[in-house]
């Protein structure tokens, strides 16, 4: 089994990277080979050979030389995040668009050859109006840049899963929440920084109201819907293999609750509202809940609730212990 991951330098690259080290199988199979791809080279671990590379899918060289090994199941995380793609149009498609393009032309082109391809979407495909609680059968009108990169993204994936040239699986992805390290460019950051930084007792900055609602679910659960992903069978999804996900729904203040419920008053009051018009305007287009009973039905599972997520984060990243709670 050959795995092929671009986006491999991101969080849920490397956190995807490690799950498949630690399973040391796919789909029944053994892994004899991972080829990470990122701008910056990944890093390659220990236990399966590989290789780390660095590559630009908008480089028109770079997809072909991809394709033309061949891998059994690819994994295309590579992205530019919400934020950065709507204030930079141009890069935006560049990578969210002509990318994936390439990638899915490239795959294409390659005789007698359909690897299974997991595409990361994204809940922005969809844009208001829109119903508190989006069904499976709610059109998609991304009304973001990132969206309609995403979805344009998506449709190709369908034809090409129809005309066999690849096996596609689109996974519209919850905001990822609790992410660890530094803040990116994500529109959607504050969500998880107002959990993040006041966990080890560091101030966050919330740019929205509390009674903004949002879909969640945590990177445990992002690579858990990849690895389904990539083992499911997928005639069930017939000609539309895009997927809604399951998540938590919670409004902002629900999520500071439940980190006091965690983490004690202290982290709570950590939060400094800062209301930002920019972030406002973006966030109010996205959706507020999902009934994903399609995704639910074919074997995806998320958190059941937002004090799970912390609890998760808490977990991974600060080994069992809250450092905000440990202070004086």
């Amino acid at each position: 089994m050959q795995i092929l991951i671009t986006g491999a330098a991101g969080m849920i690259g490397r956190k995807l990277v490690a799950a498949l080290v630690a399973r040391g199988e796919l789909r029944g199979d053994p892994i004899t080979g991972l080829t990470l791809v990122d701008r910056d080279a990944p890093v390659l671990p220990d236990g399966i050979p590989g290789a780390a590379l660095a590559a630009d899918l908008s480089d028109p060289a770079a997809a072909p030389a991809l394709a033309e090994a061949r891998p059994d199941v690819i994994f295309h995380l590579a992205a530019v995040v919400s934020g950065e793609a709507e204030a930079d149009t141009a890069k935006g498609y560049a990578v969210n668009l002509h990318g994936t393009v390439a990638l899915c032309e490239a795959i294409a082109a390659q005789p007698d050859y359909c690897p299974r391809l997991v595409f990361t979407s994204s809940i922005a495909v969809f844009g208001a109006p829109l119903p508190d609680v989006i069904p499976d059968d709610q059109p998609p009108r991304p009304l973001t840049s990132y969206g309609t990169q995403k979805r344009m993204g998506e449709l190709m994936i369908d034809d090409l899963s129809r005309k066999g040239a690849l096996d596609g699986v689109s996974l519209r992805l919850p905001t990822i929440c609790i992410r660890p390290g530094a803040p990116n460019a994500a529109a959607s950051g504050f969500y998880s920084s107002i959990l993040r930084e006041p966990l080890i007792g560091q101030p966050a900055v919330l740019p929205v109201p509390d009674t903004v609602r949002h879909w969640f679910a945590s990177p445990r659960a992002a690579v858990g819907f990849l690895l389904r992903a990539a083992e499911m069978e997928t005639g069930a999804l017939g000609q539309d293999r895009s997927l809604n996900l399951p998540g938590v729904g919670a409004s902002v203040a629900e999520e500071i609750a439940a980190l006091e419920r965690v983490a004690g008053a202290k982290a709570a009051g950590l939060i400094r509202r800062e209301p930002d018009a920019a972030v406002q305007a973006i966030i109010d287009t996205w959706p507020r809940g999902f009934d994903p009973a399609r995704a639910r039905a074919l074997g995806f599972e998320a958190e059941p609730d937002m004090d799970t997520i912390i609890r998760a984060h808490v977990e991974d990243e600060l080994g069992g212990r809250i450092p905000v709670a440990e202070q004086g």
